[in-house]
């Protein structure tokens, strides 16, 4: 049990999941750090169809990703990705991350 706010709620409370680093590669790929620790590989190439990741088509605008809050960003704040869906769909590192070249934003 924990109390947030003068209320109680059941369970255990959950650190907030950010994104505290990232890294363009090659495609739409990125290198991704969470707040957790964890390291892993991000595929953006298939919601590039959408309408609101279509102008990440351009790899200069995908490359301008920056972090806002926690989030994956582009184009000023147009274009966000949560950092719960990029966890989800992550392909987490099984070894020890690889931090050479991680750089943060």
């Amino acid at each position: 049990m924990y109390v947030l706010d003068g209320i109680a709620y059941a369970g255990e409370t959950k650190k907030k999941l950010s994104v505290i680093c990232a890294r363009p590669l090659d495609g739409y790929r990125l290198l991704v750090r969470f707040s957790t620790g964890e390291s892993g590989g991000f595929d953006l190439e298939t919601m590039l169809n959408t309408p609101a990741f279509a102008p990440l088509k351009d790899k200069a605008e995908f490359d301008r990703m920056y972090i806002d809050f926690g989030a994956l960003t582009w184009l000023d704040g147009e274009a966000d990705l949560a950092p719960e869906y990029v966890y989800e769909h992550c392909l987490l590192y099984t070894s020890p991350s690889p931090r050479d070249g991680l750089l943060s934003r």
